[in-house]
């Protein structure tokens, strides 16, 4: 029979290959701040984090993500469930918009895990030709049973500066 220590390494270990294997896209995300929601006597507190996230094919547009991150010693080593709730936010940080190839419709362009198995954040964007819009939306699934809170943004870009469609 496997230790405790062993178990968590063996599943951590399949958690890691998953990530890998899915091919999901791994964006790096940059905390831009952080509230403390709950005091935990041992670990880090409860808190809502902010990170940025620019999106690797559209330079000059960043989404803003809010969500809660358990504290306590599960939290702190990594090992604590967060919350499926989360806010994004979108906007034009550069001058203009510009993009690095073809967009398909839907795209899943950022992902990262909220537990050590089968829960992980996504922000997935979608394009509203029509409007010449950029739809960025917000959920988190989990293999057996996903959450259907979700957040939505969208961006504009100028008539002038057409997205380019796969």
């Amino acid at each position: 029979m496997l230790a405790k220590s062993q178990l968590l390494l063996v599943l951590t270990g399949c958690a890691a290959f998953m990530t890998l294997a899915s091919g999901a896209a791994q964006a790096a995300s940059e905390q831009v701040g952080e509230v403390s929601t709950a005091f935990r006597w041992v670990g880090r507190n409860d808190r809502v984090v902010v990170e940025a996230y620019d999106d690797p094919k559209v330079q000059g547009v960043t989404c803003y993500v809010s969500r809660a991150r358990t504290g306590g010693v599960k939290g702190t080593v990594g090992l604590a469930e967060d919350r499926a709730e989360a806010s994004i936010a979108c906007r034009q940080v550069a001058t203009t918009v510009q993009f690095t190839g073809k967009l398909p419709l839907q795209e899943d362009v950022f992902t990262e895990r909220m537990s050590v198995l089968f829960k992980r954040l996504h922000i997935v964007r979608l394009v509203d030709p029509k409007r010449n819009t950029l739809v960025y939306l917000t959920y988190s699934d989990k293999l057996v049973d996903g959450s259907p809170q979700n957040s939505v943004t969208a961006v504009p870009v100028p008539a002038s500066n057409p997205i380019p469609l796969k």
